[in-house]
């Protein structure tokens, strides 16, 4: 008897040796996908049985979101835990590195510090200095593996997968066979119904095909190794599909991703629903790595803006009852925007704060696709209907959308008096945001380079008074102009060169309303002591046919050797020749300044399209 009695207590002694006391966690990241072009979905999606085998065995959350809208900005977003305009990582490409907020490490840190092997193959795309990842990474390579750690040691792994990246749409021809019948695919409604289209859609769906084989081959590792009983799976995209108006834009189609997360049998209790369960609360990406030190035990540090929605506290009423998320488009590669969204429900509301800067305003990167060129094509054409040709038009300075009734996101509600308490109860939601973040793009990005690049957040601190009066300049734009004329009068006069720069911007939101400000941004655009404030008038004017703008912007250019504010500039020079009425831009003075000159230059890249 004592002797059965031993062989027992040696058998539960390995058997608890052998069961780790912390889940390993793993994240199975693809490049430029929205949650609708999966049949998870969207019945129009690409099925991916691999992911819906995951799903069986896990949760599929059905509004998780990006917050950033495209790679570095969403990454970003994620490996701080914080939104991006508060910490002056909300522009894409990075033309400095900005540091982490005060006080807290990129979140694997901690993961690691708690004693986790943590490993990531291999795409990293921070906005933040290469200094910050010191501690966070074991290994970080596209040789890294979990497989590399100790015995017994719980970890962490991240594995990218490029499959269906932006690039994989940069094909020069059609000839490539499509196993995804281009004539039986939903298009969306802006989209020109053309062979182009069809091809493109047939593509993107083929190659989410590829990307479910990719993911199954790793998930096979896992089995053979053992390692799905006490392993968390997440998969989801790093931001919004890439067919056009998708990544790089503030639409949903931009921001809602999938994320699917399998819950591994002996770590059920820190799930918030049965394996097999669909979760309607909202989870964005600020969200994840909250969630991620809340499985493993570890703290989670103050300061950031995430809250975990898996793991011990984690209730399913609470997590279903978050209805509420926030999404933010910024400078894209050379393309400069400033769109804040806020969606509550089914209902989405976006604030375009410089709605003259259309959306289909050209980017290199992104017209490296055919669709791209066939859809602005047509456009300049004449060939497109109503629907099809708001992507090269100005847009309103607010719109809201109900996403049940209208998934693409063509038919504003924000004149319509049947929503008007939605609209301002949504608007004063997202003014409410970007005011107490605070949100640092209300300052332009070679201002705040130059002021506030050592630290951001205690930049924003020190400024948000400031930062709160820009947004109500910028906001003038939603009232009536006879209600604000003296508003806008006050900040043309103010001796904050960045009130008077707002102040220009809203001129030019109102267009030809704003008449009585002609003179003042003549004045404006002969001799502000401000450059940037120079341009914008001189925007203005030319926007409204006034006067020629190029005058004041090939005088400025010769005065700048900043290649941030250069290129600021020539994004203005882009959209006064690309938009009506139209002005024929010469770079050919410019191609030996100091300011286009390096690689990667963004201003080189518009001044190579200028001279085209």
């Amino acid at each position: 008897m004592l002797k059965r009695i031993g062989i027992a207590m040696l058998l539960c002694a390995v058997a608890a040796q052998a069961q780790p006391d912390r889940p390993n966690i793993v994240w199975l990241v693809s490049e430029d996908n929205s949650a609708g072009w999966l049949k998870l979905y969207d019945e129009n999606g690409a099925s991916m049985p691999t992911i819906e085998k995951l799903a069986a065995h896990g949760l599929v959350f059905n509004h998780a979101f990006s917050c950033g809208v495209v790679c570095s900005v969403a990454r970003s977003t994620i490996i701080s835990g914080c939104y991006a305009p508060r910490t002056g990582a909300e522009y894409h490409r990075k033309q400095e590195p900005v540091p982490m907020p005060e006080g807290i490490k990129m979140f694997p840190y901690y993961l690691r510090a708690a004693g986790y092997y943590t490993s990531n193959c291999h795409k990293e795309d921070y906005n933040f200095a290469p200094s910050e990842k010191a501690g966070v990474w074991d290994e970080s390579s596209k040789k890294a593996s979990y497989r590399k750690r100790q015995p017994g040691q719980p970890f962490f792994h991240v594995q990218n997968y490029t499959t269906t990246h932006e690039s994989s749409l940069h094909f020069k021809d059609m000839a490539q066979p499509v196993a995804t019948d281009a004539n039986g695919v939903e298009l969306y409604s802006y989209h020109p119904d053309t062979e182009t289209f069809r091809y493109t859609y047939a593509r993107y769906l083929d190659n989410h095909m590829k990307l479910d084989a990719e993911l199954g081959k790793f998930i096979q590792g896992l089995e053979k190794e053992g390692l799905m009983d006490d392993t968390f799976i997440f998969y989801y995209g790093d931001h919004g599909g890439v067919l056009p108006r998708g990544k790089g834009y503030a639409y949903n189609n931009g921001q809602q991703v999938p994320m699917v997360v399998y819950v591994p049998k002996n770590w059920t209790h820190l799930a918030p629903a049965r394996p097999g369960s669909r979760i309607d609360g909202f989870v964005e990406f600020v969200d994840l790595s909250a969630t991620v030190l809340n499985l493993a035990g570890a703290e989670i540090p103050k300061g950031i803006d995430g809250e975990p929605f898996l793991g011990n506290g984690v209730e399913l009423a609470e997590l279903n009852a978050r209805d509420t998320a926030f999404g933010y488009a910024d400078r894209f590669d050379e393309k400069y925007d400033l769109v804040r969204t806020v969606r509550q429900g089914d209902f989405i509301y976006m604030r375009s704060y410089q709605p003259f800067n259309y959306d289909g305003l050209h980017n290199d990167y992104r017209y490296k696709m055919i669709a791209y060129r066939e859809w602005r094509d047509l456009y300049r054409d004449g060939a497109l209907n109503e629907v099809q040709r708001q992507f090269f038009e100005r847009r309103p300075p607010e719109t809201l959308y109900n996403l049940k009734s209208d998934p693409d996101e063509v038919n504003n509600l924000a004149g319509d008096p049947a929503y008007a308490d939605r609209l301002l109860q949504l608007r004063a939601l997202l003014r409410q945001r970007v005011k107490s973040m605070p949100d640092l793009s209300f300052i332009p990005e070679p201002v705040f380079l130059k002021e506030g690049l050592q630290n951001p957040t205690a930049y924003g601190r020190k400024n948000q008074a400031r930062i709160g009066a820009l947004v109500e300049i910028a906001d003038l734009s939603l009232r009536q102009f006879p209600e604000v004329k003296q508003g806008i009068a006050r900040a043309l006069a103010s001796a904050d060169p960045v009130e008077r720069y707002w102040g220009v911007i809203v001129c030019s939101s109102f267009g030809e309303q704003a008449a009585p400000f002609y003179e003042k941004a003549k004045t404006m655009a002969a001799s502000d002591a401000d450059r940037l404030v120079r341009v914008r008038a001189a925007e203005f004017l030319g926007l409204t046919g006034q006067a020629d703008p190029r005058p004041v912007i090939y005088e400025v250019l010769k005065q700048v050797d900043d290649p941030v504010e250069a290129n600021l500039i020539l994004n203005s020079a882009t959209l006064l020749e690309d938009s009506a009425p139209g002005y024929d831009f010469d770079p050919s003075a410019f191609s030996s300044a100091s300011w286009a000159k390096g690689k990667g230059n963004l201003a080189k890249q518009r001044l190579d399209y200028l001279a085209k």
